[in-house]
């Protein structure tokens, strides 16, 4: 997979990633994107999904003074100027409102970007990768999607398969996870090999999602330099397909192991940030380190 993403980095055709929910498209896309030959230049990633409708044209292509009430004095600009000189990531595609693909077509078409408000075009060079999760020829079938559009962006196809179906990109990946997940300032950690033994062999149910989950809890609990399979703690689940209410339910055994979950699953999903963890559970940022100090201290008397 990682092979194919640094062959098709080389091509300046536009890229369209298909995959199920958590597959990594967006780390294959930012592979592909430190491959290319803009890697110097910017990696601007945009949720199609998770920008509310009556903001997606704005957020695309920016606005001018004025253009609506709340625009921003003196106008913005818009994520694909943002991207210029570089790579525009739009994840979630298949999510883009009907009315709007003719504009991002304009824009993949002519090279050019105005933004709301205004008639200046602007003229835009970048890389572009999409991303769906969903079959978008199915949604072109039935009218839910530009045909135009969809061949546009299918310059290069590539199909994520499950992370159990590539247990190869496992070792890259838990490298790459561990450098953006550790702060700036510090070195990430080594990986043994028996870790990295263990975390191939796993099935991994939520795929790269689920991986960065497990690699931030480690993170969490661990101040060594070396990260062996000890610093997992039976975090990984089993590899027996299990149904959805069993996976969610909580089977620990009291009170302090629920508060000890609860508190490492939110910095899992804050992708360490005890910050984020402490507003997202309601406790203060301060409990979050003490809880933190105290299971790393708990886990090295192990």
């Amino acid at each position: 997979m990682l092979a194919q993403a640094a062959r098709i980095a080389q091509k300046r055709l536009p890229v369209l990633l298909q995959g199920e929910t958590g597959t990594g498209k967006d780390v294959v896309a930012n592979a592909i994107h430190e491959a290319s030959s803009v890697a110097a230049g910017p990696f601007v990633a945009v949720n199609c999904a998770a920008l509310p409708r009556e903001l997606i044209a704005g957020e695309l292509f920016g606005h001018a003074e004025g253009a609506f009430t709340g625009a921003r004095r003196g106008g913005a600009k818009g994520r694909f100027e943002e991207a210029n000189g570089g790579t525009i990531f739009l994840d979630e595609i298949g999510d883009m409102p009907l009315d709007l693909q003719p504009y991002l077509l304009r824009v993949l078409e002519e090279g050019t970007s105005s933004r709301l408000g205004e008639s200046i075009q602007r003229r835009i060079n970048v890389r572009v990768i999409a991303a769906t999760n969903r079959p978008l020829d199915d949604d072109v079938a039935q009218g839910r999607f530009r045909s135009d559009l969809f061949y546009r962006l299918d310059g290069i196809s590539l199909y994520l398969p499950p992370l159990r179906e590539r247990s190869a990109d496992i070792p890259w990946l838990v490298r790459s996870m561990l450098r953006t997940l550790t702060p700036a300032a510090e070195t990430p950690p080594e990986v043994s090999p028996d870790l990295l033994e263990v975390l191939c062999e796993h099935d991994w149910p939520g795929n790269v999602r689920e991986l960065r989950n497990v690699l931030s809890r480690i993170l969490a609990l661990s101040s060594d330099k070396l990260l062996d399979a000890h610093a997992l703690q039976g975090g990984l689940r089993s590899h027996h397909p299990v149904r959805r209410q069993e996976t969610e339910r909580y089977e620990l055994r009291n009170l302090r192991d629920n508060e000890r979950k609860l508190i490492l699953d939110a910095v899992a999903a804050t992708g360490g940030s005890a910050t984020d963890a402490a507003r997202a559970i309601g406790i203060s940022r301060a409990t979050i380190y003490r809880r933190l100090r105290s299971y790393r201290a708990a886990h090295e008397d192990t």
